[in-house]
């Protein structure tokens, strides 16, 4: 089991929002949905794109702009194509108003 991490300000992402930090010089997407927070790996395993900056978030799927890959932010699981490699999930929660996740 990693150990929690303080990546930004809970107020940073709003419900049914994403954002994107620089956690260790990896990009971590955070979005809220129905006020639990969801971290995940930021960058499509298709080409690369990154999945907060432009992709389509409803519920917990993201839609990558590029090439229209779709995730599940809770699982990391590949919902649609063309991608064929899951994104990474990582535990987040929200303390003293702010957003950590366990690295």
């Amino acid at each position: 089991m990693g150990e929690f991490m303080t990546v930004g300000a809970a107020d940073a992402v709003a419900e049914g929002a994403t954002a994107a930090f620089d956690v260790e010089g990896t990009q971590i997407g955070i979005a809220r949905v129905d006020g639990r927070l969801y971290a995940f790996s930021d960058v499509c395993t298709h080409q690369g794109c990154s999945l907060s900056a432009g992709g389509d978030l409803s519920g917990t799927e993201i839609t990558c702009e590029c090439h229209g890959s779709m995730f599940a932010i809770d699982s990391g699981a590949v919902l649609d194509g063309p991608a064929a490699r899951p994104i990474d999930t990582y535990p987040a929660r929200e303390v003293d108003g702010q957003i950590q996740i366990e690295v």
